[in-house]
């Protein structure tokens, strides 16, 4: 097979996209290199933009460094859209038309085998399932119908087999059928076990692996669109194989097979209904048993008799021929294969890993060994050798073990058959008819560009219709906020009313009492439990000469003016201990212009409690001296 990159794609290759393809392909082991370029390439781009990654080549940085963005990659890719009975009309139509001719094809009690391919998250399969449940019966079904559901993506095969649905999802499922085949289970909706049972799901790339045989029924909707001519090619191969005579194939409205009329017969165009046609099918990368030409089979096993026709008849054969003993060396070279590939009579006896035809053009070791432990034939059609920029050579090449008639392992023949000149003849045969094909093929792949769009866009909108559902949840959610916001606010222009009218009360007691201190005479001085100054009426500062402002919250003992302080400090005790007034103290004082004077103070508890005192102050007037008068003498 040929080692090139692949070539049939309608966008040119993008070098650093090819080496990402390669890069995923051999750490992870997901092929796309039969996608579409343009669609593939869209669908990296989407995901290299959310993470802010302009280049392949860093992108491939990124995946390197950060496992996990794998499987937003394949979430990117793998588009999962699906529903169940998705395209209501082909369903009735395969529900009344395909399934009882499907099921009267297979002998009664026999099992009826069906494969989902690409099935995502299993909707498509458990519709099978329901659809052949309403046919036959559900006992008869846990009993006949096996479905196998496929798909590459891991993530989704998980959901897949856990059978849980959320009620968006059974939206097109009736009342009837929904109550009939599923049960609640918390918020979501479960497919009942005995019918789960008969769905088998399972990781499988349809470009790679085996196909599954014998089946009755192959349902592959909207999923080779994804491909490129040649992957669709491959696989409908496999689906040929896979399917019995008479099989049924169901692919999606964007996909149809008007070129593969020899193997496939439209069973119903409009809804892409197809029949396998009677014949043989080949089985994929199943070699057959190579034919040895003018009678070499029947010389090969008179070698010891005839020893020199034996080697004459290899000489002259028209194919490239060599033999490989169980010790891996090589035993035989005939000539046409020396001059093939520049080999000579002393490369016989050499171990085969030293030649380079071991592994160019085609990796030979472990074909033999796959050959001997499958002990079949195998055959690899149209290998590609390089000459040269534009000189190409095809070969088939049939590794066919050679055992003794006791079973004893003998060695191994392989056949280089040259195969350039049907290959090139057939090659330019497939030009013609592509080009003849073009016209449909361009409408097909812009059609199918279209639904891939649809599908991307259906996604779109699904993810948006889920982040509307959560925006409006959370929009909810702030309303409420709003309204007990709301209600906390009127709650705090009530409470806000009532302490401004507390306020101006108190601003107009307080003017009051300023008033009412300002007016007294004598010095006023209002102090707290910790004789702190709260209070200084104007009496006070004509008296000692110290301002309101200078003495607010400073300590009534520690003040430095004409009235000593500490000689109160006792009695302010005591009336703070006591709560009761105490009795006129008259201490000598120096009043604010230096004179001296005697002071009565008066220490009152405030409002008869402990919490401070008031302290009035007055300066005692001493009586003046009597002139005695002239008649006294």
């Amino acid at each position: 097979m040929s080692d090139d990159p692949e070539t049939a794609d309608v966008v040119p290759a993008d070098g650093g996209l090819e080496d990402l393809l390669e890069f995923i392909r051999d750490s992870r082991g997901f092929d796309f290199t039969g996608y579409k370029r343009s669609s593939l390439a869209r669908r990296i781009r989407k995901r290299m933009h959310e993470v802010s990654v302009e280049g392949y080549g860093d992108y491939r940085d990124r995946l390197e460094s950060n496992a996990d963005e794998f499987r937003y990659l394949f979430n990117t890719v793998l588009i999962n859209v699906t529903s169940f009975f998705r395209d209501v009309e082909a369903w009735q139509y395969m529900e009344r038309e395909v399934l009882p001719e499907v099921v009267g094809s297979v002998d009664p009690g026999g099992e009826i085998r069906i494969w989902s391919a690409g099935c995502s998250s299993g909707e498509e399969a458990y519709s099978l399932a329901i659809a052949l449940a309403e046919l036959l019966g559900i006992e008869e079904c846990t009993q006949r119908v096996k479905i196998y559901g496929t798909d590459v993506d891991e993530e989704a095969l998980r959901d897949a087999r856990t059978g849980l649905y959320s009620a968006r999802a059974l939206e097109p499922l009736s009342a009837e059928l929904r109550e009939r085949y599923f049960e609640p289970s918390g918020d979501k909706f479960l497919f009942r076990s005995d019918l789960r049972r008969r769905v088998i799901f399972g990781r499988h790339d349809i470009t790679r692996d085996a196909p599954i045989s014998r089946l009755d029924l192959l349902v592959c909707r909207n999923t080779l669109m994804y491909f490129n001519v040649e992957a669709q090619s491959q696989i409908l191969d496999r689906f040929h194989f896979a399917l019995r005579e008479g099989g049924v194939l169901f692919l999606g409205k964007a996909e149809m097979l008007l070129s593969d009329g020899e193997r496939f017969e439209v069973a119903n165009m409009r809804q892409r209904m197809f029949r396998r046609r009677a014949g043989a099918s080949a089985a994929p990368h199943v070699a057959q048993p190579a034919r040895l030409e003018i009678g070499l089979g029947q010389e090969v096993q008179g070698v010891v008799r005839k020893r020199q026709l034996n080697d004459l008849a290899l000489e002259s054969a028209p194919y490239g021929l060599l033999t490989v003993g169980t010790d891996g060396r090589v035993s035989v070279l005939n000539g046409q294969i020396r001059n093939q590939f520049a080999l000579n009579a002393h490369d016989v006896g050499r171990p085969l890993s030293e030649l380079e035809i071991s592994y160019r053009p085609v990796e030979l070791r472990s074909l033999i060994e796959q050959a001997h432990a499958e002990r079949r034939v195998i055959r690899v059609n149209a290998v590609e050798r390089r000459l040269g920029p534009e000189d190409v050579q095809y070969f088939d090449v049939l590794i066919q073990p050679l055992w003794a008639s006791d079973g004893v392992t003998l060695g191994t023949v392989v056949h280089f058959v040259d195969t350039t000149v049907s290959t090139r003849l057939s090659l330019e045969v497939k030009v013609k008819r592509e080009e003849l094909e073009t016209a449909y093929e361009e409408l097909q792949s812009t059609n199918e560009e279209l639904e891939t769009t649809n599908e991307e866009l259906q996604s779109s909108i699904e993810e948006l219709e889920t982040t509307n559902e959560e925006l409006q949840s959370t929009n909810e959610e702030l309303e409420t906020t709003n309204e007990e916001l709301q209600s906390g606010n009127e709650e705090l222009e009530t409470m806000n009313e009532e302490m401004r009218i507390r306020t101006n009360e108190l601003d107009e007691a307080r003017t009051f009492l300023e008033g009412v201190l300002s007016s007294v005479a004598a010095g006023v001085v209002v102090l707290d439990s910790e004789l702190r100054v709260r209070s200084w009426n104007r009496g006070a500062e004509e008296l000692w000469g110290l301002r309101s402002g200078e003495v607010q919250q400073q300590s009534f003992v520690a003040l430095d003016f004409g009235l000593p302080t500490e000689q109160l400090r006792a009695s302010i005790q005591q009336c703070l201990e006591s709560g009761r007034r105490m009795g006129a103290i008259e201490i000598p004082a120096i009043n604010r212009i230096g004179r001296s004077i005697t002071c009565a103070i008066t220490c009152s508890p405030l409002d008869g409690s402990r919490d401070g005192v008031v302290l009035m102050m007055e300066e005692i007037q001493s009586p003046s001296p009597t002139v005695p008068s002239a008649q006294d003498n």
